[in-house]
């Protein structure tokens, strides 16, 4: 009985050392008894506390409206710069909404701060929950960072047509997390940014301009010269194909390329290589000549596949045959 008495003594005098005192209900209690003994000064001192917690108010007040307008200002500044130099809208958007949403936390943190509250506790806070965001959504923010990084240096945009990650279409959609492309066959693929922007692209729109070739094989026996002559006049009878004497100005007008992007996207061509064709190889059935020229990139394929047809139609009426696997038997007459 004596041992127990002696635990109970011990328990309480250890809660009492360290449980604290109830703040609140003290700082109230003394409170009332001041206001009791000195009704005056009790007064004097909560208007005085009023007085001051009204500034602190009012300044916070004033901090923020004004926060708020020169936020307005940034953000009106970087779209104009943004316009200026014809970045992609998406990225506009993001960095905007970005630098928006960090200058009202901050400046939710300044006005809060302002009226004496204590923040150390709400930025600990805003950064463990970052924390846990960011791990929860590694695979997100990979996808994020990629989306940024594609957004930013733009290796191609919509409508370009690409081949990347084992797939080929035209794209049609760039977002900050995944980029959609429309293959031939009218299926959309989903690419996530993240393994997009460190793998390989295959941008074929990527220039405004794009060199064709085609290999003419032809038989053995054929003018060589001639041959070459009616490649040129094939060539140059159709007029997507561009020229040497091409007004490289206004082409690139008509191609609507700016001088920014000429200074910057590395796009000009001071002149258009001629048309070109030449004996390539002698082979075994036949003699092959390698056929060149420069055309607009949205007239690639269809001047690939006019010119290819015409090489076949319009050749061999003029005796240059296309050869085919053969194989000549000489008979010798060994009766005699």
């Amino acid at each position: 009985m004596i041992l127990l008495q002696d635990v109970a003594a011990l328990t309480a005098e250890v809660q009492k050392d360290i449980l604290p005192t109830d703040s609140v209900r003290e700082g109230a209690r003394q409170m009332i008894e001041y206001a009791k003994s000195n009704p005056t000064g009790f007064w004097h001192e909560v208007g005085e506390a009023m007085l001051q917690f009204g500034l602190k108010v009012l300044a916070a007040l004033l901090i923020y409206i004004i926060g708020i307008w020169l936020i307005e200002l940034v953000k009106k500044g970087l779209k104009r710069m943004f316009t200026r130099r014809k970045t992609e809208p998406t990225l506009v958007s993001f960095i905007t909404s970005f630098v928006s949403i960090s200058l009202t936390i901050l400046l939710v943190v300044v006005s809060v701060s302002t009226l004496g509250v204590n923040t150390t506790s709400l930025a600990a806070l805003l950064a463990a929950g970052g924390m846990a965001i960011g791990m929860a959504l590694s695979g997100t923010v990979q996808n994020f960072a990629g989306g940024l990084m594609i957004l930013a240096f733009k290796p191609f945009k919509a409508g370009d047509y690409i081949e990347a990650q084992g797939h080929a279409g035209t794209v049609i959609e760039v977002n900050i997390t995944a980029t959609k492309i429309l293959t031939v066959d009218n299926r959309v693929v989903i690419l996530p940014n993240g393994a997009l922007s460190n793998g390989t692209i295959n941008n074929y729109s990527g220039r405004p301009l794009r060199r064709l070739e085609w290999q003419v094989s032809v038989s053995y026996g054929v003018d060589a010269k001639a041959c070459k002559e009616a490649i040129y006049a094939i060539l140059n009878s159709d007029k997507r194909i561009l020229q040497a004497d091409t007004d490289m100005k206004k082409l690139y007008k008509e191609l609507n390329i700016s001088a920014y992007q000429l200074s910057t996207v590395n796009y000009r061509m001071d002149a258009i290589p001629a048309p070109f064709a030449a004996l390539k190889s002698l082979n075994e059935n036949d003699i092959t000549f390698v056929v060149r020229a420069w055309v607009r990139s949205a007239d690639y394929w269809g001047v690939f596949f006019d010119i290819q047809e015409r090489f076949y139609t319009e050749l061999p009426p003029q005796g240059f045959t296309f050869a085919y696997p053969h194989m000549d038997v000489t008979m010798l007459n060994a009766g005699n």
